[in-house]
């Protein structure tokens, strides 16, 4: 998914933050809780942590955060997958909760342990994904849509038809390399329900994509936001609180969620299987969820929170964003992705191939 790169404001080595694995961690050890090694590991998106939080939580509990990172959720399925290297807390998006969970790489969450998640708004107490929060807590929520560069733009784009199916702007556009979400939306724009979609309808996606390819610049993983901030793209396929990051910085920069609607997602902070530090993790989680911490990191990466006790800590310039938070009659078009199976999501890695290659 994501996060423009903060790494060079805050120092990666003062954000104790890894650009590779878990070793060479030079935090000093001590004694956590309940006589936990007073460290935590962190496996998370880029920039997706706010400028404090990794310090804050080591002033109020003892505990140094190491933060490693990756580009996808496959990337985070599939080192989990050869077994936990000594990760913590992770931080899946809401398929992948399903995903993990089912393969046995989740471990439930103690919720007695978990006091701050009363803050979290009602309606990500109880998603059909994971109810009752058995094994995941709400860290973010996020919709796709397109970021561009009104200069260099005709009008406000507001349809997948420029990404998908013109030449238009040929050779300046970017899209999304997830298998799932690139064919669902495809399939969105071609007037279809993004679940269940049949395989002639998934052909009909790859014949489009591949017939468009001469006219997409790059399929991208984790950059969408910077190649359009640094005049490489025009107009991208992103996620909201990415371009509202990017926006920032440059006013010529916009976004839009397309008429035809879009795929809703939300990432969320979870354990995997065989953490060594639970008792840390569950720490984690619950001072992330805290009103003051959760406020920090939503001013930091400017994704939508659904913290509420957080979003009452907002300035008006936050709350009222409709890049972060969309308008209602907006949002009604938009769908959560659901994992449908291993064979499923084999054949979106498929119909992906097919598509770059040809």
């Amino acid at each position: 998914m994501r996060r423009r790169s903060l790494l060079a404001g805050l120092g990666a080595a003062a954000a104790g933050i890894s650009l590779g694995g878990l070793d060479g961690c030079e935090a000093p050890v001590g004694r956590g809780r309940n006589g936990e090694e007073a460290r935590l590991n962190l496996y998370n998106w880029d920039t997706y942590v706010g400028a404090t939080t990794l310090r804050d939580f080591r002033a109020a509990t003892g505990v140094a955060v190491k933060m490693s990172l990756y580009a996808t959720n496959d990337e985070l399925f599939a080192r989990l997958a050869d077994g936990n290297p000594g990760f913590d807390v992770i931080v899946p998006s809401n398929e992948y909760v399903t995903r993990l969970r089912l393969a046995g790489l989740l471990q439930p969450l103690d919720l007695e342990t978990i006091p701050n998640r009363v803050n979290i708004l009602p309606t990500f107490q109880n998603p059909a994904f994971d109810p009752g929060r058995r094994w995941s807590m709400p860290y973010t929520w996020l919709v796709l849509g397109l970021g561009y560069r009104k200069s260099r733009i005709a009008g406000v784009p507001d349809s997948w038809k420029w990404v998908f199916d013109s030449d238009r702007y040929a050779g300046r556009i970017g899209v999304f390399s997830e298998a799932d979400d690139l064919v669902r939306l495809g399939a969105m724009y071609l007037g279809h329900a993004p679940r269940d979609l049949p395989t002639p309808v998934i052909d009909q996606v790859a014949a489009m994509l591949i017939h468009q390819k001469p006219a997409i610049k790059v399929f991208h993983h984790d950059e969408g936001q910077d190649l359009l901030l640094a005049g490489d793209i025009d107009i991208v396929m992103e996620y909201n609180g990415d371009i509202a990051q990017v926006m920032a910085e440059d006013p010529d920069l916009d976004f839009v969620i397309p008429r035809e609607g879009s795929l809703l997602d939300s990432d969320c902070l979870a354990i995997p299987t065989g953490a060594p530090r639970p008792d840390n993790a569950h720490a984690f989680i619950n001072f992330v969820l805290g009103a003051k911490a959760g406020a920090e990191i939503a001013q930091t990466i400017r994704y939508p929170t659904p913290n509420g006790a957080a979003l009452e800590l907002m300035d008006a310039a936050y709350r009222d964003n409709p890049v972060i938070f969309p308008p209602p009659a907006v949002l009604a078009r938009c769908q959560y992705g659901e994992f449908e199976g291993l064979a499923r999501s084999r054949l979106y890695d498929e119909t992906l191939t097919r598509i770059l290659v040809s």
